[in-house]
């Protein structure tokens, strides 16, 4: 069954090839992979949630982002 790199969670060398030959080729710039690369995604919590994160990561000693990323392991461990 081939796979969709567009939801793929490793596309490989070439998925984006079609994609990218539509482009001006003055806006494409390509780079080497990176395996030691990360990606980060900024998730905004206002108000009484924000207040609830900061009081769970003071009680256990942790960072807002620590708890964040601990509860999207679990929830991934739930799901899976």
């Amino acid at each position: 069954m081939p796979s969709d790199p567009w939801t793929d969670s490793d596309p490989g060398p070439g998925d984006f090839d079609a994609a990218l030959a539509g482009l001006d080729p003055r806006y494409v710039e390509t780079h080497g992979g990176d395996p030691a690369g990360r990606l980060r995604i900024l998730v905004s919590v206002e108000g009484d949630d924000a207040e609830r994160l900061e009081r769970i990561a003071d009680t256990r000693g942790q960072k807002p982002s620590e708890v964040v990323a601990e509860l999207l392991r679990d929830a991934d461990r739930s799901v899976a």
